[in-house]
């Protein structure tokens, strides 16, 4: 029988090389960050343009203009844009949010001029095909039934509206009757007033001079011009304690578990430790939680709990899916990890892990050109920029026992959360209300 060999301690992490970027506004007000990251003869492109808007008809239209801006153009129909980019060596896909409507894509080094010149069609002249919007607005009607149908959806729709209310965080759905009747017309006149250069970010990353790179940008995009006044987020209500919210799914065999609250942003002083600290409670694999719930109880197949930073405001969301005869002692379980990490110091070898894992996630983050493309992009958007992959795993090396046990204790404790659970309330309810204070829904 072999001995086995002692497993290398870890080393030292090194601080990253941070990417040159250069960084131009050009004289419609967009704003553009060029990286070249060689290797790869691929060009990477994010462009954030804000689109912040209130009311359920706003969300609509803001939805369906996204799945539907690469639908024509002027001069191109849904078919040529697709062979065009295929030609180019490229893909291209919009979303949406609450902040901000997201162009991203990806095409050879080759394409790259092609690709921007499609960009400028579709950001100056997108046409919104009637019958390419009734089609795609018939699809969306039926996807948003069957997104309503699932018990996660139904739990974080529920859970934005109890911290937010009206505020646009509230709803990250339309209501089906809201894009049942959308029009063509009401695509393009939101384009027309909203999809402008001023306060939008491009983020372009590949293996060309950040000048060059620039400079194709500048020459498509110049005529991309319009008269509008950028609409941002409006400041978040304050939530209050409230009862823990029980939805009820009759006969469903798990229930699912949300828990979120306001957090510090990135530019806090606090947010370092408080990353470590979660990092520890349940913020990966060998997490507390995660160990508590998943492997010693059997309670779970997983637990999540991670940041969402929209500018806005920060949240911590903190989700599970637990058998339902097992809801209660998962309920109070997590409570009490969540309890021990906001009142009891953690210990130095379980935050050297954290912070190892938390440096090494970044850096591998940033390790392609895709993810240096959305990292970057995403910084911009929190009003950060490139020296964040050097400061922040600064940061993280200078957090100490205690400042994690000091941001745990202010951000970490069960009171502060806003919980809802969806699941069978016949069989849950009893149970739940014996620990918590419960409104049922």
């Amino acid at each position: 029988m072999t001995t086995p060999r002692p497993v290398p301690s870890l080393s030292t992490s090194r601080a990253a090389k941070l990417p040159t970027v250069a960084d131009t506004t050009l004289a419609n007000g967009l704003r553009v960050l060029a990286v070249r990251r060689p290797g790869v003869p691929l060009v990477e492109l994010r462009l954030r343009i804000p689109f912040a808007g209130k009311g359920d008809a706003h969300v609509a239209r803001a939805q369906l203009l996204g799945d539907t801006l690469l639908s024509g153009t002027e001069h191109r129909d849904a078919s040529q844009i697709a062979v065009d980019l295929q030609s180019y060596g490229g893909q291209l896909s919009a979303n949406v949010d609450a902040d901000r409507l997201g162009i991203s894509g990806s095409v050879l080094a080759s394409g790259f001029a092609g690709m921007l010149d499609l960009l400028g069609e579709l950001l100056t002249s997108a046409s919104y095909p009637k019958d390419e919007v009734v089609a795609e607005r018939d699809r969306l009607v039926q996807e948003l039934a069957i997104y309503r149908s699932q018990a996660g959806v139904v739990a974080r729709e529920a859970l934005l509206t109890r911290m937010y209310g009206d505020h646009p965080y509230g709803r990250e759905l339309p209501e089906a009757e809201a894009v049942e009747d959308l029009t063509a017309s009401q695509l393009r006149s939101l384009h027309g007033k909203r999809v402008a250069p001023a306060g939008s970010v491009l983020t372009v990353v590949g293996d060309l001079p950040p000048a060059k790179l620039a400079a194709q940008v500048e020459k498509a995009l110049a005529s991309w011009t319009v008269d509008g006044k950028t609409v941002e987020t409006g400041r978040l209500p304050r939530v209050d304690a409230q009862p823990l919210l029980l939805v009820d799914r009759p006969g469903s065999v798990q229930s699912t578990v949300r828990m979120a609250r306001d957090v510090p942003s990135r530019t806090s002083d606090d947010y370092a430790s408080l990353s470590l600290a979660n990092m520890v409670f349940g913020g990966y694999f060998s997490s507390r939680w995660s160990a508590n719930l998943r492997e010693d109880k059997g309670y779970t197949y997983g637990t999540h709990s991670s940041f969402e930073h929209p500018p806005a405001g920060s949240r911590l969301v903190l989700s599970t899916d637990v058998a339902t005869p097992v809801t209660a002692p998962a309920l109070l379980e997590t409570w009490y990890e969540l309890a021990r990490v906001a009142t009891v110091p953690v210990g130095q070898d379980e935050l050297d892990q954290a912070r190892r894992y938390a440096i090494g996630s970044l850096q591998v983050g940033a390790a392609s050109q895709g993810g240096l493309a959305s990292l970057l992009s995403m910084l911009a958007g929190s009003g950060l920029g490139v020296e964040y992959l050097r400061d922040f795993p600064r940061q993280l090396e200078a957090v100490t026992v205690e400042s994690a046990q000091e941001a745990a204790a202010k951000y970490l404790t069960p009171k502060g959360l806003t919980t809802v659970v969806v699941g069978d309330a016949a069989e849950i309810g009893s149970e739940v209300e014996a620990l918590f204070e419960v409104e049922r829904a």
